[in-house]
């Protein structure tokens, strides 16, 4: 197959920061998705309804598109009350909250203490069925990098789905085959986001060559085994995997820096760079679904009616790309894609 046009996908887990960084990403992601569910953890977390609107009046304005809509979200906090998620529920605009462990990734600082301190807001999220998005890691610094994602299921997440099993949760970006048995054998409220580097990528793409700092991210590429599974749990054809890049701007800087930040930049290509991982498994007739159906399914959206085209011709990824006033080194810079996005 050398072309391949499918139903316009949405991004289920983006990050996008704001300010003039806002404007330069933004419209990398609407040229190829119909809709993004946006991540709420700037600076300033969005805490509130009415903060959310203002952001996503700002991501509308940067999108340079008329057909692309930003799906707004939370970010919990340990003072997160009732009423915050009962106005969630009547926007028609924010569509979940995000669980951050504090301490976990970039501006989780703020994020949820103890999840007791946040028992009244699930209470009301598994009422109104409003979903609940986790970062799935550990920050007991006590306990290996490779080994948090499981940790967290075990000690976190196990122990909030029984408490409230009807709660419906999207365990973000995942890179374990733990993690992956977990979704397969939980009940269908249960379901989760793969980025196309955790396809692609495993955790010897960090060192090759030396250490390679845009290629550190949170939660950080794992063994080879655990791309394997990811691949597998992407392609099966399950509507408990779907789509979303956590694509990830930080200046060059930033990353190139003693203590460099996590994050892959993937919004410039996100398409070409997940066509390629199901070409790879021989499972091109997989991504649709992957990417245009199941999770706007999940969130009980319409599938969208436009459609994008992709073109299996190698393209040269640029060196560089403008982030406000600094650069952004996307990934794969200065190298090739094998598919293209007419």
């Amino acid at each position: 197959m050398t072309t391949l046009t499918i139903t316009q996908p949405d991004d289920l887990h983006l990050h996008v920061r704001d300010g003039e960084a806002l404007k330069s990403v933004v419209p990398d992601t609407a040229k190829q998705f119909a809709r993004a569910i946006i991540m709420p953890n700037l600076a300033e977390p969005i805490t509130s309804v009415a903060m959310a609107s203002n952001y996503r009046e700002q991501i509308l304005s940067a999108s340079q598109s008329t057909s692309f809509t930003p799906l707004m979200t939370l970010y919990l906090t340990d003072k997160t009350d009732t009423a915050t998620i009962k106005e969630v529920n009547s926007s028609h605009f924010t569509h979940a909250l995000k669980l951050y462990p504090a301490g976990a990734t970039t501006n989780s600082d703020k994020g949820v203490t103890d999840l007791a301190n946040i028992t009244p807001a699930l209470e009301a999220m598994q009422k109104l069925g409003v979903p609940l998005l986790v970062h799935g890691e550990v920050t007991d610094p006590s306990i290996d990098i490779f080994d948090r994602e499981q940790a967290f299921i075990d000690t976190t997440l196990i122990p909030l789905i029984k408490q409230f099993p009807d709660l419906k949760v999207v365990l973000e970006h995942i890179t374990t085959r733990q993690a992956v048995d977990f979704v397969n054998q939980a009940s269908d409220n249960i379901v989760a986001t793969i980025t196309a580097h955790h396809l692609l990528m495993n955790r010897n793409d960090i060192f090759t060559g030396g250490i390679r700092p845009h290629h550190y991210c949170l939660p950080v590429l794992k063994r080879e085994t655990h791309r394997q599974a990811l691949v597998t749990a992407a392609t099966s054809g399950s509507p408990k995997f779907f789509l979303g890049t956590d694509s990830a701007p930080h200046p060059q800087h930033a990353k190139e820096s003693a203590c460099g930040c996590a994050g892959m930049y993937t919004a410039l290509h996100a398409m070409e760079l997940y066509t390629e991982a199901f070409d790879n498994a021989d499972a091109l007739n997989k991504l649709e679904g992957f990417a245009s159906f199941y999770g706007a399914d999940f969130y009980g959206l319409e599938h969208n009616t436009n459609t994008i085209t992709l073109k299996k011709e190698k393209w040269q990824v640029p060196k560089s790309l403008t982030l406000g006033d600094s650069t952004i080194i996307p990934l794969r810079a200065n190298e090739f894609c094998e598919w293209k996005l007419i």
